[in-house]
């Protein structure tokens, strides 16, 4: 059987990167395209690397050639635009062209639960996911009219080891350590659902070079469901602390931290279950098996193991302080 040829835009990044292992992993003949540039996340052996910028079609063109790949997948598209240099690019030369959505392009708050394939897209808190969204209505609108072989895949909140999915990211861990409370959105009882790199790496990739999604949608999660206060302590436990929470409403926050508003508002506050049949239907043998405990654990210990890891925003923290004692 001839191996899958697959070319990967990006490939260092948090999703990517296990999706690239994945991939050498199921045998595929993985091509990567990117800058070159370092990352705390190594390609696996047996990936070849092409060396260009995406954002200059140029250098895209004169470093692939005329060469054809049975998936192309671009993990760093984030704008309509983009994706429509991606066509212009791969029009004929892909059997299939995967786009990386995002499943804060559903609409907030969603209507009903669990979140389904086919829950409208709205978001009108959050211009990353509005942007999402009209990457996705270009990719339908060419998969309708010429056939452009799109296959849109929408991660929830997906982490590795190196990042912390909380907000405010190694900051609060920091606090936690320091015997100092921590900012809670909301009251911490809303739901949310966090996905462990590798788990999505392996329902994805059965979806690669599979004809049945090829003018599909199909968002990839764990099935495990934390209240926003279980994932707090769960991490506080990971860092050997017990954690003391002080609840602040979504919006206060927002007001008061910018940068962390449109996170929030446009995601983060509301309450999301996934159902996960439709990739399951594809990719049979998908299960989530790495549980959130255990995520901590992973990210406390690779934060620990190198100092400058965990690094800390002053700014943030003296926010967070401001917010804290607004609430009395």
């Amino acid at each position: 059987m001839t191996a899958l040829r697959v070319l990967f835009i990006g490939g260092t990044g948090i999703i990517s990167s296990a999706c690239a292992a994945r991939a050498v992993a199921a045998g595929m003949e993985l091509t990567v395209l990117n800058r070159g540039k370092t990352s705390t996340r190594p390609l696996p052996d047996g990936a070849e690397v092409c060396q260009a910028d995406i954002r200059d079609p140029d250098s895209v063109r004169a470093a692939l050639g005329t060469r054809e790949f049975d998936v192309v997948v671009d993990f760093i598209a984030f704008l309509p635009e983009q994706v429509r240099v991606d066509i212009e690019l791969f029009q004929g030369r892909t059997g299939q062209y995967v786009f990386i959505s995002s499943a804060s392009a559903y609409q907030k708050p969603p209507a009903r639960l669990p979140i389904v394939e086919s829950t409208p897209l709205r978001n009108p808190h959050w211009q990353y996911s509005r942007d999402k969204i009209a990457c996705e209505d270009l990719l339908v609108g060419a998969y309708r009219e010429t056939g452009f072989p799109a296959t849109i895949v929408r991660p929830s909140h997906t982490y590795d080891r190196t990042t912390v999915p909380l907000p405010g990211g190694w900051t609060t861990v920091d606090r936690m350590r320091r015997g100092q409370p921590v900012v809670v959105p909301g009251d911490g009882t809303s739901l949310w659902t966090l996905t462990h790199h590798t788990d999505f790496a392996k329902a994805f990739v059965g979806l690669l070079g599979h004809p049945q999604a090829i003018g599909d949608s199909f968002h990839i999660t764990s099935d495990e469901v934390l209240t926003w206060n279980q994932i707090y302590e769960l991490l506080a436990a990971a860092a050997g602390v017990e954690p003391r929470l002080v609840h602040v409403a979504s919006r206060t926050i927002a007001a008061h931290v910018p940068a962390l508003g449109p996170g929030l508002l446009g995601d983060k506050s509301h309450s999301v279950i996934f159902d996960n049949q439709k990739v399951k239907a594809l990719v049979p043998d998908y299960v989530a098996t790495v549980p959130f405990a255990a995520g901590a654990r992973e990210i406390v210990a690779w934060h620990d193991a190198e100092p400058g890891r965990g690094t800390v925003d002053g700014e943030l923290d003296a926010a967070f302080d401001r917010l804290i004692a607004a609430a009395g």
